[in-house]
């Protein structure tokens, strides 16, 4: 059983990775985009703030949520290296940014508000954030191996 948990955990952090670069990313982007323009398009700086807002949400709850530490520890490890890639080499992790126009519309645009994140180190905040619950104790055991401890088993002849 705990196998599977810690499974399922591996997945929503592959989820929420993406999440954060391809979602964050383009919102970044659009968000950013929208500001440069003189009047700006209320419903697409709105869309961005709610793509934003949707991200935190996902981000929050795997944070605060009982499941495996897995799911914050892979999102993590993936921003957080990158983020080290980038101190020691620059050039190479702005390389990790599809940028060709051979790319999708959606993924150029993600890979430049990426470069946004990445540059101005709220990659390295997320990651350190998302770090932070794979070192509590508490997330690697089940809830029921908490509540198996705490029962006291009575003899059958007794009335407590």
């Amino acid at each position: 059983m705990r196998t599977l948990r810690h499974l399922g955990g591996l997945l929503i952090g592959l989820v929420v990775t993406a999440a954060v670069l391809l979602g964050g990313g383009w919102a970044v982007q659009q968000a950013v985009g929208n500001a440069e323009v003189p009047p700006p398009d209320s419903l697409r700086m709105w869309i961005a703030l709610g793509a934003m807002a949707a991200i935190g949400l996902v981000v929050g709850l795997v944070m605060a949520g009982r499941i495996s530490p897995l799911a914050t520890f892979v999102p993590s490890l993936v921003l957080l290296a990158w983020t080290v890639v980038y101190a020691l080499d620059t050039n190479r992790a702005l390389s990790f940014i599809p940028a060709e126009p051979s790319v999708n519309q959606i993924l150029r645009d993600a890979g430049f508000g990426v470069r946004i994140l990445l540059t101005t180190g709220v990659l390295a905040l997320l990651g350190v954030a998302l770090f932070i619950p794979v070192l509590m104790p508490s997330r690697w055991s089940r809830r029921d191996d908490e509540l198996d401890e705490d029962y006291e088993s009575t003899p059958e002849g007794s009335y407590y």
